[in-house]
């Protein structure tokens, strides 16, 4: 039962979102491709201003980041010091019946196949690297091989000495990035949960040895609470730390901040103490000095490296489940204004009278400070109703008051509530609202 629920609510989900354009199935007139999916109008939106609040907390309001924008394509040699050559891996079998593939770890292999349900049909587990391969330039060849980042961090380590020497910076200091990264995942699901392309945005925090445990504790706690300026349920965040055999190869420590899924508490960020390891593998295999020099101690030391990883996809998935409302008479978003891809809906209540013309004007002296949209089809009880689904915090209607003294009914998204406001302090009072 537990599950026909949780399908259910993704089901619903699901459907929102294309209905309201928020995410596309990829090629979907061409049957759609698996694990692969466009974001649409209001969906750009979302995840423009989820990547502009996250780069905003950790470059504009601080003195100690830097930010990069680092190639997709690297040097193979990249991908051997980091270790995804020889250990970014998954387990993997098929079924010999229905030729059903799955993640060895993710199943019980004495159990029938779940799919056609034959016992004892599933091959030998054998290792399946993740990594995209590609060839650079004409000629397909071992010599030519180059892969698709399969995530960005390494990007900031081999750039490292680079912004430290073009911003001039000393530890600590850490360098910010967003950017796209692929996996060829056996069993990518859950809709954008876990995907084969996806936009990460990582942050890779450079210290002094013996100060990382300090530096670890402090970004746990400021990425915590970096989720409540995004509004989600406090009670459905949790940290999970990773038990010694969890730990991946490079890291000393490991939490996970996890959010509580229709499908189950599943990880949306993870925050990690790798050492000094990234920064040793790529002076190993590049020759190249990477240590640091202290001048107030004239030591010279190889950073350790505290990181905090984040996928884009995968948080306004978090958003989306956490805003999903059903009420008795209507279906709504009740996202944090920051992140709504729509600030605001101007609707004149009739299409006479000279309203459309009042409510146009209003757009346009608002829409270059924010995204805003124009209805004036349906009833205003459907067009407010399809603004719930969108998650647009206010709706501001032009109705036969305005005609007489210039004021407008503004409507609260998540309580209905509604006010008078004069033409003229429209902006001002959405530049108070959405700025708190």
């Amino acid at each position: 039962m537990a599950d026909k629920n949780t399908n259910k609510v993704m089901d619903k989900l699901v459907s929102l979102a294309k209905r309201r354009g928020f995410i596309f199935q990829s090629s979907e007139i061409y049957g759609g491709i698996n694990s692969c999916y466009d974001y649409g109008p209001l969906g750009v939106e979302m995840k423009k201003n989820i990547k502009e609040l996250w780069w905003k907390s950790m470059v504009y309001e601080r003195d100690d980041i830097e930010g990069l924008d680092a190639s997709i394509l690297m040097h193979p040699k990249v991908w051997e010091a980091s270790g995804h050559m020889a250990g970014f891996s998954d387990p993997l079998v098929d079924c010999k019946v229905c030729k059903s593939r799955f993640r060895a770890d993710q199943i019980d292999l004495e159990k029938p196949c779940p799919v056609c349900g034959n016992r004892d049909s599933f091959t030998e587990i054998r290792q399946f690297n993740l990594m995209f391969k590609t060839f650079m330039g004409p000629v397909e060849d071992s010599a030519h091989v180059v892969f698709l980042r399969p995530e960005t961090a390494q990007g900031i380590y081999v750039n490292f000495h680079n912004v430290r020497e073009a911003a001039r910076r000393k530890l600590p200091f850490g360098i910010a990035q967003i950017g796209k990264a692929f996996r060829n995942e056996i069993t990518p699901g859950n809709f954008i949960f876990r995907t084969r392309e996806f936009e990460q945005m990582e942050m890779q925090y450079f210290v002094k040895p013996g100060e990382d445990e300090k530096w670890f504790e402090y970004w746990k706690e400021k990425r915590m609470q970096w989720y409540q300026r995004l509004g989600l349920q406090k009670d459905k965040l949790r940290f999970h730390e990773h038990a010694p055999d969890e730990l991946a190869h490079y890291a000393k420590a490991a939490f996970d901040i996890e959010y509580e899924f229709p499908f189950g508490w599943n990880e949306i960020e993870g925050i990690h103490n790798r050492t000094d390891f990234d920064l040793s593998r790529h002076q190993e295999f590049s020759g190249k000095d990477l240590r640091y020099f202290d001048d107030q101690t004239k030591e010279r030391f190889i950073p350790y490296i505290i990181e905090t990883s984040i996928g884009c996809d995968r948080t306004l998935l978090t958003c989306l489940v956490d805003a999903y409302t059903e009420e008795e008479e209507r279906v709504v978003l009740k996202l944090s204004p920051a992140i709504a891809p729509i600030k605001a809906a101007v609707l004149p209540l009739v299409k006479r009278d000279g309203m459309p013309e009042i409510a146009k004007k209003i757009v346009d002296e608002i829409r270059g400070d924010y995204r805003i949209f124009y209805d004036e089809a349906g009833s205003i009880g459907r067009r407010y109703r399809r603004m719930d689904e969108a998650g647009t915090p206010f709706c501001i209607t032009v109705d036969s008051q305005t005609l007489e003294d210039k004021t407008v009914t503004v409507r609260e998204r998540d309580t209905m509530a509604q006010e008078r406001v004069h033409i003229n302090e429209i902006k001002t009072y959405l530049d108070e609202k959405l700025k708190a």
